[in-house]
Protein backbone atom coordinates (compact mmCIF):
# COMPACT_ATOMS: atom_id res chain seq x y z
CA UNK A 1 0.00 0.00 0.00
CA UNK A 2 1.10 3.70 -0.98
CA UNK A 3 0.47 6.77 1.40
CA UNK A 4 0.45 9.97 -0.01
CA UNK A 5 0.97 12.68 2.42
CA UNK A 6 -0.33 16.41 1.55
CA UNK A 7 -0.22 19.15 3.89
CA UNK A 8 -2.90 21.55 2.69
CA UNK A 9 -2.07 24.71 0.53
CA UNK A 10 -0.37 28.24 1.92
CA UNK A 11 -3.22 29.78 4.19
CA UNK A 12 -4.89 33.12 5.56
CA UNK A 13 -3.03 32.42 9.14
CA UNK A 14 -0.30 31.10 7.60
CA UNK A 15 0.73 34.55 5.86
CA UNK A 16 -0.17 35.75 8.73
CA UNK A 17 2.32 33.85 11.04
CA UNK A 18 -0.92 32.69 13.32
CA UNK A 19 -1.48 29.49 15.23
CA UNK A 20 -3.99 27.80 13.35
CA UNK A 21 -4.83 24.71 15.32
CA UNK A 22 -8.62 23.70 15.21
CA UNK A 23 -9.42 26.99 14.43
CA UNK A 24 -11.67 26.84 10.76
CA UNK A 25 -10.98 30.56 10.51
CA UNK A 26 -8.07 30.33 8.32
CA UNK A 27 -8.96 29.38 4.39
CA UNK A 28 -6.48 29.18 1.54
CA UNK A 29 -5.08 31.89 -0.14
CA UNK A 30 -4.72 32.56 -4.22
CA UNK A 31 -1.25 31.09 -4.12
CA UNK A 32 -2.43 28.00 -1.46
CA UNK A 33 -5.31 27.42 -4.10
CA UNK A 34 -2.70 27.65 -7.24
CA UNK A 35 -0.27 24.97 -5.46
CA UNK A 36 -2.77 22.59 -4.56
CA UNK A 37 -3.73 22.72 -8.16
CA UNK A 38 0.15 22.16 -8.60
CA UNK A 39 -0.21 19.25 -6.30
CA UNK A 40 -3.11 17.60 -8.56
CA UNK A 41 -1.49 18.02 -11.63
CA UNK A 42 2.10 16.22 -10.36
CA UNK A 43 -0.20 13.08 -8.82
CA UNK A 44 -2.12 12.48 -12.37
CA UNK A 45 -0.36 9.62 -13.43
CA UNK A 46 -0.63 8.09 -10.12
CA UNK A 47 -3.84 5.99 -9.34
CA UNK A 48 -5.93 6.91 -6.54
CA UNK A 49 -8.12 4.83 -4.51
CA UNK A 50 -9.44 7.24 -2.02
CA UNK A 51 -8.84 10.22 -0.64
CA UNK A 52 -8.97 11.31 3.19
CA UNK A 53 -8.60 14.84 4.37
CA UNK A 54 -9.41 16.84 7.76
CA UNK A 55 -12.86 18.55 7.30
CA UNK A 56 -11.26 21.43 8.10
CA UNK A 57 -11.44 24.20 5.46
CA UNK A 58 -7.76 24.77 4.03
CA UNK A 59 -7.42 20.93 3.59
CA UNK A 60 -10.77 20.45 2.52
CA UNK A 61 -10.57 22.76 -0.57
CA UNK A 62 -6.80 21.31 -0.94
CA UNK A 63 -8.12 18.07 -1.19
CA UNK A 64 -10.96 19.30 -3.50
CA UNK A 65 -8.58 20.95 -5.67
CA UNK A 66 -5.80 18.48 -6.06
CA UNK A 67 -8.63 16.24 -7.39
CA UNK A 68 -9.81 18.74 -9.67
CA UNK A 69 -5.99 19.04 -10.37
CA UNK A 70 -5.58 15.14 -11.16
CA UNK A 71 -8.86 15.06 -13.37
CA UNK A 72 -10.47 12.39 -11.44
CA UNK A 73 -13.83 11.76 -10.16
CA UNK A 74 -12.71 10.58 -6.36
CA UNK A 75 -14.70 12.62 -3.75
CA UNK A 76 -12.75 13.41 -0.20
CA UNK A 77 -13.46 11.18 3.08
CA UNK A 78 -13.44 13.71 5.26
CA UNK A 79 -11.97 12.18 9.04
CA UNK A 80 -12.01 13.54 12.32
CA UNK A 81 -8.73 11.29 12.75
CA UNK A 82 -7.07 14.14 10.45
CA UNK A 83 -7.86 17.18 12.47
CA UNK A 84 -4.93 19.47 13.71
CA UNK A 85 -3.72 19.66 16.79
CA UNK A 86 -5.53 20.92 19.52
CA UNK A 87 -3.93 24.41 20.77
CA UNK A 88 -7.01 25.78 21.76
CA UNK A 89 -5.99 28.41 23.95
CA UNK A 90 -3.59 29.78 21.30
CA UNK A 91 -5.61 29.86 18.23
CA UNK A 92 -5.86 33.07 15.92
CA UNK A 93 -2.88 34.35 18.11
CA UNK A 94 0.09 35.53 16.20
CA UNK A 95 3.37 33.55 17.21
CA UNK A 96 4.44 36.97 18.73
CA UNK A 97 1.73 37.11 20.95
CA UNK A 98 1.95 33.58 22.01
CA UNK A 99 5.20 34.08 23.06
CA UNK A 100 4.46 37.05 24.81
CA UNK A 101 1.61 36.02 26.77
CA UNK A 102 2.67 32.21 27.41
CA UNK A 103 6.64 32.24 27.51
CA UNK A 104 7.23 28.85 29.52
CA UNK A 105 4.75 27.22 27.49
CA UNK A 106 5.85 28.97 23.95
CA UNK A 107 9.41 27.56 25.08
CA UNK A 108 8.28 23.88 25.48
CA UNK A 109 6.29 23.87 22.44
CA UNK A 110 9.42 25.11 20.49
CA UNK A 111 12.00 22.76 22.72
CA UNK A 112 9.95 19.60 23.80
CA UNK A 113 6.38 19.84 22.43
CA UNK A 114 5.81 15.84 23.24
CA UNK A 115 6.01 17.51 26.99
CA UNK A 116 3.85 20.35 26.52
CA UNK A 117 1.00 21.29 28.75
CA UNK A 118 -1.95 23.36 28.07
CA UNK A 119 -4.18 24.68 30.30
CA UNK A 120 -7.64 25.47 29.21
CA UNK A 121 -8.52 27.52 31.58
CA UNK A 122 -11.36 25.39 33.06
CA UNK A 123 -9.14 24.01 35.85
CA UNK A 124 -8.52 21.19 32.97
CA UNK A 125 -5.18 20.25 31.36
CA UNK A 126 -4.14 18.50 28.22
CA UNK A 127 -0.89 17.18 26.73
CA UNK A 128 -1.41 18.31 23.01
CA UNK A 129 0.96 16.43 20.59
CA UNK A 130 0.76 12.93 22.99
CA UNK A 131 -2.86 13.57 22.00
CA UNK A 132 -2.34 13.66 18.41
CA UNK A 133 0.11 11.06 18.71
CA UNK A 134 -2.79 9.11 19.48
CA UNK A 135 -5.66 10.29 17.41
CA UNK A 136 -2.78 9.86 14.55
CA UNK A 137 -2.26 5.77 15.80
CA UNK A 138 -6.34 5.44 16.11
CA UNK A 139 -6.48 6.69 12.41
CA UNK A 140 -3.65 4.55 10.98
CA UNK A 141 -5.53 1.53 12.69
CA UNK A 142 -8.83 2.17 11.11
CA UNK A 143 -7.33 3.33 7.65
CA UNK A 144 -5.32 -0.04 7.31
CA UNK A 145 -8.71 -2.03 8.12
CA UNK A 146 -10.44 -0.54 5.34
CA UNK A 147 -7.10 -0.37 2.96
CA UNK A 148 -5.08 -3.72 4.17
CA UNK A 149 -1.65 -3.21 2.74
CA UNK A 150 -1.67 -6.63 0.81
CA UNK A 151 -4.45 -4.88 -1.41
CA UNK A 152 -1.24 -2.31 -2.93
CA UNK A 153 -3.47 0.28 -2.99
CA UNK A 154 -2.87 4.18 -3.13
CA UNK A 155 -3.98 6.53 -0.75
CA UNK A 156 -4.34 9.95 -0.83
CA UNK A 157 -4.29 12.08 2.98
CA UNK A 158 -4.73 15.63 2.74
CA UNK A 159 -4.02 17.20 6.68
CA UNK A 160 -1.98 19.37 8.77
CA UNK A 161 1.41 20.05 9.70
CA UNK A 162 1.11 18.77 13.19
CA UNK A 163 -0.96 15.41 12.65
CA UNK A 164 0.90 14.85 9.35
CA UNK A 165 4.07 15.10 11.84
CA UNK A 166 2.46 12.49 13.78
CA UNK A 167 1.63 10.34 11.57
CA UNK A 168 4.77 10.18 10.17
CA UNK A 169 6.40 9.59 13.92
CA UNK A 170 3.72 6.52 14.49
CA UNK A 171 4.64 5.16 11.38
CA UNK A 172 8.21 5.08 12.44
CA UNK A 173 7.70 3.11 15.48
CA UNK A 174 7.30 6.37 17.50
CA UNK A 175 10.93 7.85 17.75
CA UNK A 176 11.44 9.84 21.17
CA UNK A 177 11.33 13.71 20.42
CA UNK A 178 11.57 13.47 16.81
CA UNK A 179 8.09 15.68 16.06
CA UNK A 180 10.67 18.63 15.30
CA UNK A 181 12.97 16.99 13.13
CA UNK A 182 10.77 16.84 10.67
CA UNK A 183 9.28 19.78 8.56
CA UNK A 184 6.29 19.54 5.82
CA UNK A 185 5.95 22.47 3.94
CA UNK A 186 2.60 23.80 2.43
CA UNK A 187 1.34 21.57 -0.43
CA UNK A 188 4.52 19.46 0.05
CA UNK A 189 4.22 15.56 -0.79
CA UNK A 190 5.39 12.97 1.30
CA UNK A 191 5.29 9.29 0.20
CA UNK A 192 5.31 5.34 2.74
CA UNK A 193 4.95 2.12 1.42
CA UNK A 194 3.14 0.35 3.86
CA UNK A 195 4.24 -3.23 4.02
CA UNK A 196 2.38 -5.45 6.30
CA UNK A 197 -0.20 -5.17 10.01
CA UNK A 198 1.00 -7.31 12.53
CA UNK A 199 -0.49 -6.74 16.54
CA UNK A 200 -1.74 -3.50 15.51
CA UNK A 201 1.95 -2.22 14.59
CA UNK A 202 2.22 -1.08 10.66
CA UNK A 203 5.26 -2.20 9.08
CA UNK A 204 6.24 0.96 6.91
CA UNK A 205 9.13 2.43 4.83
CA UNK A 206 9.58 6.25 4.67
CA UNK A 207 10.31 6.76 0.24
CA UNK A 208 9.63 10.46 -0.14
CA UNK A 209 9.53 13.49 2.88
CA UNK A 210 8.37 17.22 1.96
CA UNK A 211 8.86 17.15 -1.83
CA UNK A 212 8.12 20.65 -2.93
CA UNK A 213 9.23 19.75 -6.55
CA UNK A 214 6.16 19.99 -7.88
CA UNK A 215 5.27 23.39 -7.00
CA UNK A 216 8.15 24.84 -8.60
CA UNK A 217 10.72 24.90 -5.66
CA UNK A 218 13.32 21.72 -6.15
CA UNK A 219 14.64 22.21 -2.44
CA UNK A 220 12.10 23.30 0.49
CA UNK A 221 13.29 26.80 1.25
CA UNK A 222 16.04 27.45 3.93
CA UNK A 223 16.67 29.12 6.97
CA UNK A 224 20.23 30.83 7.73
CA UNK A 225 21.30 27.44 9.26
CA UNK A 226 23.97 25.47 7.38
CA UNK A 227 22.50 23.08 5.17
CA UNK A 228 23.84 19.70 3.95
CA UNK A 229 22.65 17.83 0.42
CA UNK A 230 23.05 14.32 1.30
CA UNK A 231 23.04 11.98 -2.11
CA UNK A 232 23.31 8.55 -2.71
CA UNK A 233 25.41 7.46 -5.92
CA UNK A 234 23.63 6.46 -9.21
CA UNK A 235 23.19 2.86 -10.20
CA UNK A 236 25.41 0.46 -11.00
CA UNK A 237 25.28 -3.11 -12.90
CA UNK A 238 24.69 -4.66 -9.43
CA UNK A 239 22.54 -2.75 -8.34
CA UNK A 240 20.30 -3.21 -11.37
CA UNK A 241 20.70 -7.33 -10.87
CA UNK A 242 20.42 -7.19 -7.43
CA UNK A 243 23.40 -8.43 -6.11
CA UNK A 244 25.56 -7.05 -2.63
CA UNK A 245 27.90 -4.75 -3.45
CA UNK A 246 30.10 -3.36 -0.22
CA UNK A 247 33.25 -2.65 -0.74
CA UNK A 248 33.88 -3.82 -4.45
CA UNK A 249 34.32 -1.12 -6.00
CA UNK A 250 31.79 -1.05 -8.92
CA UNK A 251 31.88 1.68 -11.69
CA UNK A 252 28.63 3.57 -12.55
CA UNK A 253 26.24 2.07 -15.57
CA UNK A 254 24.97 4.19 -18.15
CA UNK A 255 21.34 4.61 -16.37
CA UNK A 256 23.75 5.60 -13.30
CA UNK A 257 26.07 8.37 -15.29
CA UNK A 258 22.27 9.78 -16.37
CA UNK A 259 21.30 10.00 -12.97
CA UNK A 260 24.10 11.62 -11.54
CA UNK A 261 23.90 14.02 -14.83
CA UNK A 262 20.03 14.74 -13.96
CA UNK A 263 21.14 15.17 -9.89
CA UNK A 264 23.56 17.76 -11.47
CA UNK A 265 20.78 19.89 -13.11
CA UNK A 266 18.94 19.71 -9.84
CA UNK A 267 21.43 20.90 -7.72
CA UNK A 268 22.64 24.02 -10.35
CA UNK A 269 21.11 27.02 -8.94
CA UNK A 270 21.66 25.77 -5.48
CA UNK A 271 24.77 27.40 -3.90
CA UNK A 272 27.44 24.57 -3.16
CA UNK A 273 30.13 25.74 -0.25
CA UNK A 274 32.01 22.26 -0.06
CA UNK A 275 31.68 18.75 -1.32
CA UNK A 276 32.39 15.77 0.43
CA UNK A 277 32.14 11.90 -0.95
CA UNK A 278 33.13 8.28 0.19
CA UNK A 279 36.57 7.12 -1.90
CA UNK A 280 34.63 4.28 -3.56
CA UNK A 281 34.11 5.00 -7.52
CA UNK A 282 30.10 5.47 -7.62
CA UNK A 283 29.97 8.03 -5.21
CA UNK A 284 33.28 10.01 -6.72
CA UNK A 285 31.51 9.55 -10.01
CA UNK A 286 28.11 11.01 -9.01
CA UNK A 287 29.78 13.69 -6.91
CA UNK A 288 32.08 14.57 -9.86
CA UNK A 289 29.11 14.81 -12.13
CA UNK A 290 27.47 17.56 -9.88
CA UNK A 291 29.85 19.78 -8.53
CA UNK A 292 31.10 20.19 -12.57
CA UNK A 293 28.19 22.43 -12.57
CA UNK A 294 29.63 24.72 -9.43
CA UNK A 295 32.65 26.04 -10.68
CA UNK A 296 36.15 25.85 -8.40
CA UNK A 297 34.58 23.44 -5.90
CA UNK A 298 36.86 20.25 -4.67
CA UNK A 299 36.21 17.07 -3.28
CA UNK A 300 36.81 16.26 -0.34
CA UNK A 301 37.21 11.82 -0.06
CA UNK A 302 36.29 10.54 3.46
CA UNK A 303 36.76 6.59 4.44
CA UNK A 304 34.12 6.75 7.23
CA UNK A 305 31.58 6.65 4.27
CA UNK A 306 32.44 3.63 2.32
CA UNK A 307 29.66 1.32 2.04
CA UNK A 308 29.05 -1.11 4.67
CA UNK A 309 31.65 -4.64 3.78
CA UNK A 310 29.67 -7.39 3.28
CA UNK A 311 32.32 -9.85 3.48
CA UNK A 312 31.38 -13.07 2.09
CA UNK A 313 27.91 -11.92 0.21
CA UNK A 314 29.77 -9.56 -2.01
CA UNK A 315 29.43 -10.00 -5.35
CA UNK A 316 26.10 -12.87 -4.37
CA UNK A 317 22.75 -12.73 -5.55
CA UNK A 318 19.96 -13.10 -2.59
CA UNK A 319 19.17 -16.44 -4.44
CA UNK A 320 22.71 -17.26 -3.44
CA UNK A 321 22.93 -15.97 -0.02
CA UNK A 322 19.67 -17.53 0.71
CA UNK A 323 21.38 -20.55 -0.32
CA UNK A 324 24.42 -20.56 1.66
CA UNK A 325 23.39 -18.45 4.72
CA UNK A 326 19.55 -18.79 5.08
CA UNK A 327 19.36 -18.53 8.69
CA UNK A 328 21.40 -15.20 9.09
CA UNK A 329 19.60 -13.93 5.61
CA UNK A 330 16.56 -13.98 7.29
CA UNK A 331 17.64 -12.07 10.61
CA UNK A 332 19.37 -9.64 8.60
CA UNK A 333 16.08 -8.72 7.13
CA UNK A 334 13.97 -9.08 11.05
CA UNK A 335 16.77 -7.97 12.72
CA UNK A 336 19.65 -6.43 11.02
CA UNK A 337 21.06 -4.68 14.52
CA UNK A 338 22.09 -8.80 15.33
CA UNK A 339 24.00 -9.26 11.87
CA UNK A 340 27.90 -9.29 11.90
CA UNK A 341 28.53 -10.07 7.98
CA UNK A 342 30.83 -13.19 7.36
CA UNK A 343 34.01 -11.61 7.27
CA UNK A 344 32.15 -8.17 7.19
CA UNK A 345 30.92 -5.09 8.89
CA UNK A 346 27.71 -5.04 10.94
CA UNK A 347 25.03 -1.84 11.07
CA UNK A 348 26.42 -0.79 14.13
CA UNK A 349 29.96 -0.45 12.85
CA UNK A 350 28.88 1.48 9.96
CA UNK A 351 26.65 3.58 12.18
CA UNK A 352 29.55 4.39 14.43
CA UNK A 353 32.07 5.74 11.84
CA UNK A 354 29.09 7.50 9.34
CA UNK A 355 28.01 9.55 12.01
CA UNK A 356 31.46 10.32 13.44
CA UNK A 357 32.64 11.54 9.86
CA UNK A 358 28.81 13.36 10.06
CA UNK A 359 29.39 15.37 12.71
CA UNK A 360 32.91 16.60 11.67
CA UNK A 361 31.16 17.75 8.46
CA UNK A 362 28.98 19.31 10.33
CA UNK A 363 30.96 21.35 12.19
CA UNK A 364 33.20 22.61 9.59
CA UNK A 365 29.93 24.48 8.01
CA UNK A 366 29.18 27.91 8.66
CA UNK A 367 26.00 29.81 9.05
CA UNK A 368 24.48 29.41 5.83
CA UNK A 369 27.24 27.43 4.05
CA UNK A 370 25.96 24.21 1.79
CA UNK A 371 28.01 20.85 1.65
CA UNK A 372 27.23 18.46 -0.38
CA UNK A 373 27.52 14.06 1.09
CA UNK A 374 27.77 11.25 -1.51
CA UNK A 375 27.73 7.89 -0.25
CA UNK A 376 25.71 4.98 -0.02
CA UNK A 377 22.98 3.30 0.74
CA UNK A 378 23.54 1.92 4.08
CA UNK A 379 25.46 5.10 4.96
CA UNK A 380 22.99 6.93 4.39
CA UNK A 381 20.31 4.98 5.70
CA UNK A 382 22.27 4.88 9.53
CA UNK A 383 23.11 8.76 9.32
CA UNK A 384 19.25 9.51 8.64
CA UNK A 385 17.92 7.26 11.48
CA UNK A 386 20.95 8.95 13.94
CA UNK A 387 19.18 12.23 12.75
CA UNK A 388 15.40 11.19 13.25
CA UNK A 389 16.20 9.26 16.54
CA UNK A 390 16.15 5.69 15.32
CA UNK A 391 18.12 2.82 16.12
CA UNK A 392 19.86 -0.01 14.29
CA UNK A 393 17.01 -2.19 13.58
CA UNK A 394 15.04 0.50 11.86
CA UNK A 395 17.01 1.09 8.87
CA UNK A 396 14.72 -0.70 6.87
CA UNK A 397 12.23 2.29 7.60
CA UNK A 398 13.96 4.72 5.34
CA UNK A 399 14.90 4.48 1.42
CA UNK A 400 17.87 5.84 -0.18
CA UNK A 401 17.34 5.65 -4.22
CA UNK A 402 20.36 5.62 -6.55
CA UNK A 403 20.25 9.51 -6.97
CA UNK A 404 17.88 10.37 -4.54
CA UNK A 405 18.50 13.59 -2.96
CA UNK A 406 18.06 14.61 1.03
CA UNK A 407 18.30 17.61 3.15
CA UNK A 408 19.41 18.71 6.24
CA UNK A 409 19.28 21.89 8.03
CA UNK A 410 21.98 21.64 10.87
CA UNK A 411 20.98 23.57 13.98
CA UNK A 412 22.95 26.30 15.29
CA UNK A 413 21.23 26.36 18.91
CA UNK A 414 22.08 22.75 21.30
CA UNK A 415 18.17 23.68 22.09
CA UNK A 416 17.00 22.86 18.81
CA UNK A 417 17.48 19.47 16.42
CA UNK A 418 18.94 18.85 13.00
CA UNK A 419 15.93 18.99 10.33
CA UNK A 420 15.45 16.49 8.15
CA UNK A 421 13.94 18.88 5.46
CA UNK A 422 13.29 16.54 3.15
CA UNK A 423 14.23 12.78 2.25
CA UNK A 424 15.29 10.55 -1.02
CA UNK A 425 13.39 13.48 -3.71
CA UNK A 426 13.64 11.23 -6.98
CA UNK A 427 11.32 13.90 -9.39
CA UNK A 428 14.39 14.99 -11.26
CA UNK A 429 14.62 11.08 -11.91
CA UNK A 430 11.09 11.16 -13.66
CA UNK A 431 8.65 11.19 -11.50
CA UNK A 432 7.69 11.80 -7.10
CA UNK A 433 7.51 7.65 -7.02
CA UNK A 434 10.89 6.25 -6.44
CA UNK A 435 11.20 3.85 -9.32
CA UNK A 436 15.52 3.07 -9.09
CA UNK A 437 16.53 -0.06 -8.30
CA UNK A 438 15.64 -1.89 -5.04
CA UNK A 439 19.25 -2.87 -5.17
CA UNK A 440 20.55 -6.22 -2.70
CA UNK A 441 20.93 -4.22 0.59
Amino acid sequence: MRLLLVRHGLSSFNCENRIQGRDDLSILTKDGIHQAELTGKSLKEISIAAVYSSPLRRAASTAKKIIEGKGCELHPIFEQGLLEVDLSPWSGLTVNEVRDEFPQDFKAWKERPQDLIINRGDGTSFKPIQQLLQQANEFLKELTSRHPPEKKETVLIVAHNAILRCLIINLLGQPHDSFRKLKIDNASISVFNLLSVSDNRVKAQLECLNSTVHLNQPLPKRTKRPRIILVRHGETNWNKEGRFQGQIDIPLNRTGHSQANAVSRFLSTTNVNKAYSSPMVRPTETAQAIINSHEGLELSLEDELMEINHGLWEGKLESEIARDWPLLLEKWKKSPQEVVMPEGESIQEVWERSVICWKRICTSLQQEETALVVAHDAVNKTILCHLLGLKESDIWLIKQGNGGVTVIDISNDPSEPDIVTCLNLTSHLGGIIDETAAGAL
